[in-house]
């Protein structure tokens, strides 16, 4: 009898039972000290020296995150807002966007960004969701074996399902039993108390966020800004339970509250027993933290990495929204000025239909084309040569296509154009576009239900501005070292 196992499956079915989105957690200081010893050597951090393309004080960029971010940085993402004029980005010019990034992140820990409550909850739930299911992995790790006689009598039971899907069911059913089983020995040893005495007073101020709120509710629940702002310290240190290691508080309770989509939110916690339910959730998540860290998996390099990550990026945000929030609203002379200068930008826009045929190389995308210019059928090209063979045509527009637009727009309908580039999955490739139909846009009177929209336009520019200029000034003041002889031959349009 050949057994089956799934490493791949273990980590979404370490968290089907549940656990992760229940995010309260017992007080702990180990969250802090877990991010701050992401900070490695450099050398720990880069296989090689000429891996590094640029440090800035305590952070490096290596070449495969530079190249990675200037891909993404050469997709029109932004589709309203890309310009037929857009240059496209080049290596030092996104580097040097990375390493302003960094300043800011460093100038964010400097001014305490991190001491604000909302951010430091959220990372504190990053790190708790990835550190528990670190430890459920590893109890689920070659425990879970599925036999082919179990994945024929589930494809019996349910004729819909194919073997991948009966053997992801049968393993999902299996490792729910394994880890209740677990979380049950987890709590067993943990010793948990529930200080039944102070459930009423969790009542009480339950009863006033949700009846009585200090400011103007449009929705019937709770909303997570009352529990951040509408408890006093002392009401949110009010203990509900303890346990060996740690305890749950009335403001870890509501926020396991918040956590539940409002429709499912318990209609009880007005009541003990219902408050004592809502307990035993928000008891799940610092159970199963306490016991990850009690065997040492908050240590983990690749944990203590990722929270470091999660953490840089929660600090680059909020210091790009402080600079953003300076960026006042246009006057309606403003307004109507800039639109007399872009009108173009807010009308329709230039739009093509085409079919596609994606090349694997060059040579390929040369052979196909001459085919066709032998008079070969653009289908049946289609189906010899291209990596999408069931694609169909499709609408295209400056927005989707950035820097490759154009190419394809100087073309004419029926026109067999390429070999030209264009953004294929995550990277670029060639391909063979026939030009179906040719949309030319059409401009727009300015009328008031416009206005909206251009000051939006201008609002985004100006922020945009605003955050440049910013890492810029910070450039002065933070040191950074970039290395050009390693990125002058990145290049992600060089493709063969």
């Amino acid at each position: 009898m050949r057994l089956f196992s799934s490493k791949r499956a273990l980590s979404f079915l370490a968290l089907s039972i549940g656990l992760c989105h229940l995010s309260a957690a017992a007080q702990t200081s180990t969250a802090g000290r877990a991010i701050g010893q992401a900070n490695q050597p450099l050398a720990e951090l880069a296989s090689k020296a000429s891996d590094i393309v640029a440090v800035a004080g305590d952070y490096i960029i290596t070449r495969e995150e530079l190249e990675k971010r200037l891909m993404m940085e050469l997709y029109p993402y932004d589709y309203d807002d890309y310009s037929e004029e857009a240059e496209p980005a080049d290596a030092k010019t996104v580097l040097m966007t990375m390493v302003a990034e960094k300043a800011m992140v460093t100038e964010a820990r400097k001014q305490g960004y991190l001491e604000d409550e909302t951010i430091h909850a959220s990372i504190k739930r990053y790190r708790e969701s990835r550190l528990v299911n670190l430890l459920l992995q590893r109890h689920l790790q070659g425990r879970i074996t599925v036999t082919e006689d179990e994945i024929r009598q589930r494809m019996q039971a349910d004729p819909t399902l194919d073997e991948a899907r009966a053997k992801a069911a049968i393993e999902r059913v299996k490792a729910n039993s394994i880890l209740d089983q677990y979380y049950k020995q987890i709590y067993e040893k943990s010793h948990v108390k529930k200080l039944s005495e102070n459930f009423l007073r969790a009542i009480d101020i339950h009863q006033r966020l949700l009846h009585r709120p200090k400011k103007p509710r449009n929705v019937p629940f709770i909303r997570t800004y009352q529990v951040k702002d509408e408890l006093t310290p002392e009401e949110k240190n009010i203990v509900l339970a303890e346990y060996d290691r740690g305890k749950v508080t009335l403001k870890d309770w509501l926020d396991a509250l918040c956590e539940i989509a409002p429709p499912r939110r318990p209609t009880t916690l007005n009541t003990p027993k219902g408050v004592e339910q809502l307990l035993e959730s928000a008891l799940r998540m610092p159970l199963l933290v306490s016991e990850a860290e009690s065997a040492g998996l908050d240590k983990d390099g690749s944990l203590l990495k990722l929270v470091r990550e999660y953490e840089d990026r929660r600090l680059l945000s909020e210091a790009k929204l402080a600079k953003q929030n300076e960026v006042k609203e246009p006057t309606t002379e403003q307004i109507i000025v800039y639109f007399s200068k872009h009108n173009e930008a807010f009308g329709t826009s230039n739009r093509l239909k085409i079919d596609l045929i994606w090349c694997e190389d060059l040579k390929t995308a040369r052979m196909a084309k001459a085919e066709l210019d032998r008079g070969k059928d653009f289908e049946l090209v289609k189906q010899k040569y291209s990596l999408e063979k069931e694609g169909k045509p499709f609408d295209t527009s400056v927005g989707s296509e950035g820097l490759f637009w154009k190419d394809l727009w100087a073309g004419d309908p029926n026109e067999v154009v390429g070999p030209v580039k264009g953004f294929y999955r995550e990277g670029i490739t060639w391909r063979i576009v026939k030009i179906l139909e040719k949309k030319p846009g059409q401009v727009k009177p300015y009328s008031n239900e416009m206005a909206k929209q251009v000051k939006g336009r201008i609002m985004s520019e100006q922020k945009k501005t605003l955050v440049a200029q910013y890492g810029q000034e910070l450039l002065k003041k933070y040191p950074y070292k970039i290395y050009p002889d390693r990125i002058k031959d990145i290049d992600p349009l060089n493709i063969p």
